[in-house]
């Protein structure tokens, strides 16, 4: 953390967005008029989910990034894992940042669902992944367009590390925002309800609250602004005043003008071919690919290439 905020463009890690607080509003957002991402999200997977899972064929999922665990329920429903007899028990593995989430979506899944056995792993997936241990007719699922908040390098040993507790029975679902008309984009982040602005804001509470911080978040303003360049949105808050910081516990004093901007997040948006390119890197390959009639998001099935001998 101390690290990023001495950077020349000052950086909070987007991890920090989603204390309990953040959580809640980030689910807030998810229903908003403009921001389409979650329900077509939705609409592809109430479309696409039993053929998506009859070409998996997993004996256990991985939800990584959990939530509220909305979409998750869409996979159960299409699910048909071999029979116990023949397989062992099927199992849903829930990882997580946030506790509070993360333990009633086990909860309220276990009593939906009570032939499939769940559990949470309260974890980051850029960090925790051993924790889910080795594959094996596993459908590990990514959703929301997350991928997109890493930036590339970060993107790039996420799939490795992916691939490498892979075997060929295992798949990856990951769904991804697509690249779109600039303005549709900068809407879904500048929302006229200040949902987003308070989101976004709610992570200089989180600094203080973990690292002894006097952040003022009302001397903050919220931006987000589509970078075509990289094809990314960025989310930043942007100082309206001199400002002087002190986060006790990282022994660190900040010293902000007017004007001075912290990153919070990036959001990357995607074609086929970019996030085929960033996947084959790690030895992935998309073997489904399905999007929605006005291709504003998509899902893709990866699984790992096979090595010719």
């Amino acid at each position: 953390m101390r690290a990023g905020l001495l950077r020349a463009l000052p950086e909070i890690s987007p991890r920090y967005l989603y204390d309990d607080r953040g959580s809640v509003l980030f689910e807030r957002i998810t229903q908003l008029e403009v921001y389409y991402q979650t329900r077509t999200e939705i609409g592809i997977l109430e479309q696409h989910a039993q053929a998506l899972m009859a070409a998996a064929q997993p004996q256990h999922l991985v939800e990584l990034g959990s939530g509220a665990g909305r979409k998750i329920r869409l996979l159960l429903d299409a699910w048909r894992p071999r029979p116990r007899e023949e397989a062992g028990e099927a199992t849903c593995t829930m990882l997580d940042v946030n506790a509070l989430f993360l333990e009633d979506s086990v909860r309220r899944l276990q009593a939906d669902y009570p032939r499939y056995a769940f559990r949470g792993i309260v974890g980051d997936f850029t960090s925790d992944l051993e924790q889910l241990g080795p594959g094996g007719s596993r459908l590990t699922v990514f959703f929301a367009g997350t991928v997109g908040n890493l930036h590339p390098a970060q993107r790039r040993e996420f799939f490795r590390s992916l691939a490498a507790q892979m075997d060929r029975s295992d798949r990856l679902l990951i769904g991804v925002d697509l690249v779109k008309n600039p303005a549709r984009l900068e809407a879904a982040y500048n929302d006229p309800e200040g949902v987003t602005a308070e989101f976004n804001l709610n992570a200089l509470r989180v600094l203080n609250q973990r690292f002894g911080g006097d952040f003022d978040p009302e001397a903050f303003a919220h931006r987000a602004f589509y970078d075509s360049e990289n094809a990314w949105i960025e989310m930043r808050l942007v100082a309206r005043r001199p400002l002087r910081v002190r986060l006790s516990r990282l022994d660190l004093t900040l010293n902000l003008a007017a004007g001075v901007e912290l990153r919070t997040e990036v959001s990357c948006k995607f074609t086929r071919e970019s996030l085929e390119a960033s996947a084959q890197d790690a030895g992935l390959s998309i073997d489904r690919w399905v999007s929605d009639p006005e291709h504003l998001f998509a899902l893709a099935l990866l699984r790992r290439q096979q090595v010719a001998r």
